[in-house]
């Protein structure tokens, strides 16, 4: 018996027609990683540590934020972008560990379905948000 890493699987075959999805993929998961830090910190640094901290978040401080269109389309980047670098490292395990065909389609087809929910969902809330609810 030999210590060693395992010989990798055949690899799948690769459609005639190849694009260089991959490739931009691959820049995308770089340049929205790097936006992402930039995005999360702001967001941390303005809802938990300036002015009182964690403990001022609540109905009406959304509401205040909300009021600016540049808070909506800072919070709306940082949906998108999240759900979509979270969408393609799972797009890329899915492609790396599901073995059949069917089975790597259909949890795709789950994976895309959720991803184009959760986006619409929280675009509506962000552009439909109503600080007048009682």
């Amino acid at each position: 018996m030999s210590v060693g890493i395992e010989a990798p699987r055949s690899p799948r075959r690769r459609a005639a027609n190849r694009t260089n999805f991959e490739m931009y993929a691959w820049v995308f998961m770089r340049l929205s990683g790097l936006l992402l830090v930039v995005l999360v910190f702001t967001h941390l640094l303005v809802n938990a540590f300036i002015d009182g901290g964690v403990q001022r978040v609540s109905f009406a401080f959304v509401a205040g934020k909300y009021a600016s269109p540049f808070w909506q389309v800072f919070d709306l980047a940082l949906l998108w972008l999240a759900q979509l670098h979270g969408t393609n490292g799972l797009r890329v395990i899915i492609n790396d560990y599901a073995e059949r065909d069917g089975t790597r389609f259909w949890l795709k087809m789950l994976l895309y379905t959720a991803t184009t929910l959760i986006i619409a969902l929280g675009t509506l809330v962000i552009f439909t948000f109503d600080p007048t609810i009682s």
